[in-house]
């Protein structure tokens, strides 16, 4: 795997282009909406808007750098993400966890809870597979 080279925390666009991960997530009151995480090994970030299906788009408001931390070792890739709670939409939502894994001579896969029927797509309403309630207080 290749992994891009540390950068310090940041804003940056184009992760998508080298190993990166992805968390989609559409809250219940979206209209279709939803918002988009790419997080990168280099602790580099990018956060959108979309207003609809690759429509819309704008950078997220963010209160603070999310934080992304990459472990290697025994051949695995441990990468571990903390965004701030303010910046992620109210639950319920919907959501996606996506990867751009690149191997060495520029193989590039993509990886997903669920992909569109024809071709990876992180973006198509049918990679929002899983869900997550909102907390029962009563």
């Amino acid at each position: 795997m290749v992994l891009p080279p540390l950068a310090g925390k940041g804003r940056a666009d184009g992760l998508w282009r080298t190993t990166c991960f992805e968390l989609f997530v559409a809250g219940a009151d979206a209209g279709g909406g939803y918002a988009e995480f790419n997080l990168s090994p280099s602790e580099r970030w990018a956060a959108y808007d979309f207003a609809g299906y690759r429509v819309g788009m704008a950078d997220r408001a963010m209160p603070r750098d999310p934080v992304c931390t990459a472990r290697r070792g025994g051949g695995a890739l441990i990468f571990d993400v903390a965004i701030p709670r303010s910046a992620l939409p109210p639950l319920p939502w919907r959501y996606g966890l996506s990867a751009v894994i690149e191997e060495e001579g520029g193989v590039i896969s993509y990886w997903a809870i669920a992909h569109r029927p024809d071709k990876p797509d992180f973006h198509h309403p049918a990679c929002f597979a899983a869900a997550l309630a909102a907390p029962d207080c009563a």
